[in-house]
């Protein structure tokens, strides 16, 4: 792996966040991202996200610290040593969910998610889906309280806590999952090609309205919601040897 001189700190607003950026960037010095060799994000997987959704235009490898809770996309914390983790981490490259939602109000949505793309009710009533893919109606009708598309690198988060599947990283699949699914009464969800298109449309969104939502960044008010993967953005994470995406997959199948 090629030295990585140049590093680029940036931290979530925790307290514990904010003093490892000032201990890190004291030690290593501290460029823009724009100007890095890599980014160092220190926090929890939410603020992993946000740092790769706001850096994904500059094509930089970003290596994260666990200063959260969880810290799926993260790797350990320690100020020592870290030139030699840089220099011998491994890259994991995936891409993002593309939605496109409409409201009720005609006005178009569109987000990247690199988790998961979810739909959940908005009002006290299950919300009535239609789910088709590439065009094609696969489920009249779905009573739920929501459903969700995730990656692989999502599958262990939001989609996990649903009862859905987790996918190997490389599968180039995609898991279409329900969230406490009434009709048909258990239904778990599917496994789709990563090239499918997945498309839900509300029914009665005045009587059951759902919002959208799309790595934590939520649209009220859709009527129908189109998914698909967006080869075009790569986002290149580093993990230490041994800890990589592939690896926590597996390890979370067995705990």
């Amino acid at each position: 792996m090629q030295p990585r001189e140049k590093i680029a700190f940036l931290a979530s607003t925790a307290p514990i966040a904010q003093e490892a950026q000032k201990a890190l960037s004291k030690a290593h010095g501290a460029v823009p991202p724009e100007d890095s060799d890599v980014i160092v994000a220190l926090g929890g997987d939410g603020f992993m996200l946000q740092t790769l959704h706001g850096t994904q235009d500059l094509d930089k490898p970003v290596y994260g610290m666990n200063c959260g809770t969880v810290g799926f996309l993260m790797n350990e914390y320690a100020e020592a040593g870290l030139l030699q983790r840089l220099e011998e981490a491994s890259e994991e490259v995936i891409n993002p969910l593309h939605m496109r939602a409409i409201g009720s109000d005609g006005k178009v949505h569109e987000a990247l998610a690199i988790n998961e793309v979810s739909l959940i009710r908005a009002g006290p009533q299950a919300a009535k889906l239609r789910i088709s893919v590439d065009g094609k109606v696969r489920m009249d009708e779905l009573v739920c309280d929501g459903a969700l598309v995730a990656t692989p690198a999502g599958s262990t988060a939001y989609n996990y806590s649903a009862h859905g599947p987790i996918l190997p990283i490389g599968s180039d699949v995609l898991a279409l999952t329900a969230m406490s699914a009434f009709r048909p009464r258990r239904w778990r969800g599917a496994l789709l090609p990563k090239s499918a298109r997945v498309r839900f449309d509300v029914l009665e969104p005045s009587k059951r309205p759902v919002m959208a939502d799309a790595d934590s960044r939520s649209n009220h008010g859709v009527i129908s919601v189109e998914i698909r993967s967006e080869p075009s953005v790569r986002h290149r994470i580093l993990f230490d040897p041994g800890h990589g995406l592939e690896e926590r997959l597996i390890r979370e199948q067995f705990v």
